[in-house]
């Protein structure tokens, strides 16, 4: 992807056939051994690091002025800092090994044409001082790099996380591998989100068809070829977001005992099935193997001519299960036939609403996001607008 990258983009190719020291680093373009003099007039080399605007392999004009710096500040030839850039000083990690030191803000009127534009124009301004002491402190080097190209899961740069300067906390959830067992209305939009993360495989396992209904209370929109078809959910699901990502992995058929070695190197679980006694049999199969998991619930039923209920997330943590056995967190009962949402009642905006509450969860499982509660139980019930939280870890 990095040398595609460079190689398809006229703005990053110009940079690297100049003599830029370039790499593109996950969704960030760096470009090393940039002159500086230092505040002891000593010449020092940094590096300038800037996100990527992209569009797939299309390098877009830059959406932000601001460039990130590695190295200390940048100075006239007498050490006197170059003030008219001076933006933020501070540590910070933008990706996984790749930390800056500081930030610098220079806006042309029009903004910058292209990478080429914008990178050039700061290291003029940073490198000046530098060259004006000895020409060959310039960062055109010609030196050559090894290829940063990464084994990716994504298909393309995952530039949203660069954006909102989150790409080092989105490292947390590389898991190697995930168990997503049922893929209806909740497991799908689960997939959804789960799917835009950087989790090296997720394992689906449905035995059940993709039909019309199935449409309704699902991400996305199915054509009317593809109901036609009459596919099954992991192999409809697996298709869609094959085109964005690889690792997807389905299993069209519904976990049972015989399948319990399939469970041996999971690294997390989310259960979106029906209750009963396979369910307690999945349960029990992950808790033996360690394996954290989240089983996701809702009843639904109609009140003088609207719909009520609540919905739940329950979470389970190696020696935190106790809520499930002693508390009866989860139900292993076989659904009740009044029960208006065994009747598939197409409410899409629970589904996601109760998949949204899961995610959420398990992100904070994963220290992604600020656990203060660190519930492992909560229900939302749906007239109330509220969650009540319980179970909490101690």
């Amino acid at each position: 992807m990095s040398q595609r990258l460079i190689d398809h983009n006229s703005d990053l190719k110009r940079l690297r056939d100049e003599g830029y020291t370039i790499e593109i680093r996950g969704s960030f373009l760096v470009v090393h051994r940039v002159p500086y003099v230092s505040e002891d007039r000593t010449v020092q080399w940094g590096a300038l690091v800037s996100p990527l605007h992209l569009s797939g392999e299309v390098v877009l004009r830059p959406d932000n002025h601001v460039i990130y710096f590695q190295g200390g500040q940048p100075c006239h030839k007498n050490g006197q800092p170059i003030h008219q850039i001076m933006h933020a000083v501070g540590r910070n990690a933008l990706d996984q090994d790749l930390i800056v030191d500081r930030s610098f803000s220079n806006k042309p009127p029009e903004g910058y044409r292209d990478f080429y534009h914008k990178v050039t124009t700061y290291a003029d301004i940073i490198s000046g001082p530098a060259f004006s002491l000895d020409n060959n402190n310039t960062p055109k080097q010609f030196i050559a790099i090894k290829s940063g190209d990464e084994e990716s899961v994504f298909h393309y740069v995952d530039t949203a996380s660069s954006r909102a300067g989150i790409k080092a906390l989105t490292r947390k959830l590389e898991h190697e591998r995930i168990a997503l067992i049922g893929l209806g209305g909740t497991g799908s939009y689960i997939l959804d989100l789960v799917a835009k993360t950087p989790v090296k495989r997720i394992d689906l396992y449905d035995g059940d068809q993709f039909f019309s209904h199935n449409a309704f209370r699902a991400p996305g929109a199915a054509s009317l070829e593809e109901l036609n078809e009459q596919p099954h959910k992991v192999a409809y699901f697996a298709d869609l977001y094959g085109k964005m990502r690889k690792g997807i992995v389905p299993h069209a058929y519904h976990i049972t005992e015989e399948h319990e070695a399939e469970l041996d190197g999971l690294d997390f679980a989310f259960l979106c099935m029906d209750a009963g006694e396979t369910k307690r049999f999945i349960l029990e199969a992950l808790e033996r193997r360690c394996v954290p998991y989240i089983d996701c619930g809702m009843g639904i039923e109609e009140v003088d001519g609207s719909l009520t209920g609540q919905i739940r997330t329950t979470a389970s943590i190696p020696g935190f299960s106790s809520h499930i056995w002693e508390k009866n967190a989860i139900s292993f009962a076989d659904e009740d036939a009044g029960n208006e949402y065994s009747q598939n009642i197409q409410i899409a905006d629970l589904n996601a609403l109760n998949a949204v509450l899961a995610v959420i969860k398990w992100k904070k499982i994963c220290g992604f996001y600020l656990d203060l509660e660190r519930e492992l139980h909560s229900i939302y019930p749906i007239d109330g607008n509220v969650i009540v939280n319980a179970y909490q870890v101690s």
